[in-house]
């Protein structure tokens, strides 16, 4: 077992990711002023994952790299979890990050400044920008049964009012939001073990929302950090095919959530932000 202690643990999942992990390793090797430990859990790659990962991992300068190979898609939680029982053990920050995502030295410290100096947040996320320099709604509402089925219905004024409710105003520098997609996440080692890990019983989505109000539940907040920002090249699997095993993951998530929250018209008291 690693004896060694970091500053900071990044837990990445990849599934046939070759055309985006290089650039996400290599941002997080610019890393000089946290000491660094970088977790990637590869799903059964079909593609030259793997061996864009053995050759990044001779590349690195400032970031250790452990590989976890899976056999098959174990989906976000099962793989993710594998990763943060590993940072649990010698971290003090963990981010949680997407493969096609790149990070810089100023956002990661920025956001592990605001988690040191603020206990009541549990889980920080920064604006992410596409590549074409539009913001994502990365930190939203939490959804509800009729939320979710207003954004599908035919009518365009319906869907519009769908998306509506799920914004929230980023009007402070850091804003309260009801969960943040797990594209980048920060949180202290800590509430994982106050918390515990994502739950297996969701398989794709909506892991983040589950997580994120499970910290609501026991006395955190969920931030947004507005003024500081990642690059998010964002491929939106589940919206690729209409039918497909990520969507029908999906909506037995979001049925999962919406039944353990009681959360199918109205969100939950202690989730506190406006919208």
């Amino acid at each position: 077992m690693e004896n060694r202690q970091y500053d900071i643990s990044f837990i990445i999942l990849t599934w046939n990711s070759e055309k985006y992990i290089e650039k996400c390793l290599q941002s997080i090797d610019t890393i000089k002023a946290l000491s660094t430990k970088i977790y990637v859990i590869d799903n059964g790659s079909q593609d030259g994952t793997l061996s864009a990962l053995e050759r990044i991992k001779g590349q690195l300068i400032h970031a250790s790299l452990e590989i976890i190979r899976l056999s098959i898609n174990r989906g976000t939680t099962v793989s993710r979890n594998m990763g943060l029982k590993k940072a649990c053990e010698n971290s003090r920050y963990i981010c949680v990050l997407d493969s096609d995502t790149i990070v810089n030295e100023a956002a990661i410290m920025q956001v592990a400044g605001i988690l040191a100096n603020d206990p009541t947040i549990g889980i920080i996320g920064p604006a992410l920008k596409g590549l074409d320099a539009s913001i994502q709604n990365s930190g939203r509402a939490i959804p509800t049964l009729s939320l979710k089925v207003l954004k599908v219905l035919p009518l365009k004024n319906l869907r519009e009012r769908g998306a509506a409710k799920e914004q929230i105003p980023k009007i402070q520098d850091v804003t309260n939001v009801g969960y943040l997609m797990s594209a980048c996440w920060m949180m202290q080692a800590s509430l994982v073990k106050k918390i515990g890990l994502l739950d297996e019983n969701i398989f794709y989505a909506p892991e983040d929302v589950e997580y994120c109000m499970r910290a609501w539940k026991h006395g955190y907040r969920v931030c947004y950090a507005k003024n500081v920002s990642i690059i998010h090249a964002w491929q939106r699997l589940s919206r690729k095919k209409v039918f497909s095993k990520h969507n029908w993951e999906h909506i037995k998530g979001l049925l999962y959530l919406f039944h353990r929250y009681h959360c199918y018209f109205n969100k939950p008291d202690y989730v506190h932000y406006k919208n």
